[in-house]
């Protein structure tokens, strides 16, 4: 019964979903994300002096931003083909940045494209139901005076603190340019990076603990699940690395020089984000090395006691095995204390045995 219950949750379908979206990943292959039914685009212009910040009815109404003498954060929830390919078009975003955003399971990476930064990369969540790391693909395009920022999910994001930092007129944010606020979202994606991999150590001690204590069948179906969350982690974290870099070699005239510091800022974060990754990568691969010498310690401790029982019965064996056998002179055959004497050496030579085994240390 407990195999059974093993076996049906080690061959969870869910599981088997989950590692089918891990391993089969194909950026070339035409995107079939389900479109939503309609668009959500929030508008953030902004100056020193003034924000106009509200939620624009339809895609022309985020037309006349194009022309905003302040700085314009256009973002996009929800992508409709038809939307985001009218949104590229009329800012002069090129054809094929317009198609990693419509990508499906895209490596995180930067490109210049006809005076255009673009950035794509992955906003992570942790699923604290399920025990499983959630990803978000998310495009960034720094324009002159405009960032546009695409969302695949309506219902949430990381930006909230940014959100409430554009009100404040004396923060950094309303006293510098676009470039900044590309920077601001770059950052806000690596820094909840730390949340994620917070999450995930918790539960990479909780399992530490189990397996210390009780090593059960459950173990090892709990060390896989969490291996391929730290595959999706470390598949979304490693190439945010390359996208700094990339961004600060870029002499990108849209990157002023008094903010190429804060990218440096979050390169550092992101290697240390990166060699965090590795090192609970590094936890997970030593779990399994240490629930597989429980596993056979505890085999060696039942080898070893039935080892003892069968040579403490050993000697009861032979004792039988020679007055049981078929002739007709044997030693004490017909003594009334043979039987007694018998059994007291079945007794005896096991005990002493016994004490031997103790003293050798044996057990």
């Amino acid at each position: 019964m407990r195999t059974r219950k093993y076996i049906s949750y080690l061959l969870n379908p869910l599981e088997l979903v989950r590692t089918k979206k891990i391993l089969q990943v194909n950026p070339t292959i035409p995107a079939s994300r389900k479109e939503p039914e309609f668009t959500k685009l929030f508008v953030y212009d902004y100056n020193e002096q003034r924000i106009e910040e509200k939620e624009l009815s339809g895609i022309e109404s985020c037309y006349p931003y194009i022309e905003s003498p302040g700085i314009t954060w256009l973002n996009v929830d929800g992508l409709r083909k038809v939307d985001v390919e009218a949104i590229c078009n009329k800012y002069g975003i090129h054809n094929l940045i317009t198609e990693d955003i419509l990508s499906i399971g895209q490596r995180p990476k930067m490109d210049e494209i006809d005076g255009i930064l673009f950035c794509l990369l992955n906003m992570l969540y942790f699923n604290e139901k399920d025990g499983a790391v959630e990803i978000e693909q998310i495009s960034i395009v720094l324009g002159k005076n405009f960032v546009i920022s695409f969302q695949e999910d309506q219902t949430r994001d990381v930006f909230n603190p940014l959100r409430e930092k554009l009100k404040i007129s004396a923060s950094k944010l309303r006293n510098n340019g676009a470039d900044f606020l590309f920077y601001s979202l770059i950052d806000m994606i690596v820094d909840n990076y730390y949340v994620v991999m917070e999450k995930l150590g918790d539960r990479i001690e909780i399992l530490e603990e189990d397996i210390v204590r009780y090593s059960n069948k459950r173990s090892l179906a709990k060390i896989s699940m969490l291996r391929k969350e730290m595959i999706i982690l470390k598949r979304s974290v490693a190439p945010v690395r390359e996208l700094v870099n990339g961004i600060l070699r870029s002499e990108s005239e849209l990157i002023e020089e008094k903010t190429e510091k804060y990218f440096k800022d979050v390169y550092d974060h992101i290697v240390q984000a990166n060699d965090l990754a590795e090192n609970y990568r590094d936890m997970m691969m030593n779990l399994h090395d240490l629930y597989l010498s429980n596993v056979n310690l505890k085999m060696n401790e039942v080898m070893k006691v039935m080892a003892i029982v069968t040579c403490l019965l050993a000697p009861a064996t032979v004792i039988g095995g020679i007055f049981g056998m078929n002739f007709e002179a044997i030693p004490l055959l017909h003594n009334k204390w043979g039987f007694f004497i018998s059994v007291g050496l079945m007794l005896f030579i096991p005990l002493a045995m016994l004490r031997k085994f103790r003293k050798q240390g044996w057990f």
